[in-house]
């Protein structure tokens, strides 16, 4: 018999339920529409905005019996074989990678504290290292030692990113968001309300040199934290793995 992986079933899962969602939209919009005089591309708007919404509202609870359930295709997949060539570069929470044994150690060139302001050691180690592909994950820690001011953070960012086409001028860049922290750090540490405005400077420099942006906001839930509420549990990893795999094309 033929096995049907978890990805493949939850694909055809939302196939199914895209396809049943438009039909009965469409006899509802069909009887919507019947008794007032309104264009067909009226119509049709309301139908594919309505399926839109249907199917993100599925996907959504998919995603969340996935993640209480444990995926086992999480578990199975050799992360450290998929990130062979490829290098993340970041701050304490990148380093968990790490720590959790997740990735090999040559895959992860990171340090607590580390801050766009001060990576000569890390960059000099990258170029040793020479990878296909670099992901770069900084921000959480410049949020504080910029003091909320977004436009300083970017223009460190931007000498980062001129260093590493030097450097590693082979290389494929991708920038990772930073993560958002959970209530209780920001009325503790206010600077943290600039978070988006941070991401806002990263989108930009992807923008303009023509990089991809991995947005990560919705990508944590509330449990997916540790208990000082910026740290993330070692269950996450797989998830963003997960993400920054499928948008670099690693599988």
């Amino acid at each position: 018999m033929r096995k049907v992986n978890k990805r493949k079933k939850t694909l055809y899962i939302r196939g199914a339920v895209g396809v049943s969602a438009i039909a009965l939209l469409i006899v509802l919009g069909i009887g919507k529409f019947r008794n007032k005089k309104v264009d067909t591309t009226d119509g049709l708007l309301y139908i594919e905005q309505a399926a839109a919404s249907d199917i993100s509202a599925i996907e959504k609870k998919i995603q969340e019996i996935e993640r209480a359930e444990g995926s086992p295709e999480k578990e199975a997949n050799n992360y450290k074989a998929v990130f062979q060539n490829a290098v993340i570069m970041g701050d304490s929470i990148t380093e968990g990678m790490v720590e959790y044994d997740i990735l090999d150690p040559s895959s992860v060139v990171a340090k607590i504290g580390s801050s766009v302001m001060d990576l000569e050691d890390q960059i000099e180690t990258v170029q040793k290292i020479n990878p296909q592909i670099i992901f770069l994950a900084y921000g959480m820690n410049d949020v504080r030692t910029t003091n909320g001011h977004a436009e300083v953070f970017g223009e460190s960012y931007e000498k980062l990113l001129n260093e590493l086409k030097k450097k590693v001028p082979n290389a494929r860049i991708f920038v990772n968001s930073i993560f958002p922290v959970q209530n209780k750090v920001v009325e503790e540490m206010p600077e943290y309300n600039s978070l988006n405005k941070y991401n806002k400077q990263l989108e930009k420099l992807c923008d303009k040199y023509q990089l991809t942006f991995i947005d990560n906001t919705s990508l944590v839930s509330e449990d997916d934290y540790e208990p000082d509420g910026i740290h993330l549990k070692a269950s996450f990893y797989p998830y963003w793995l997960d993400h920054m795999a499928e948008v670099s094309a690693l599988w």
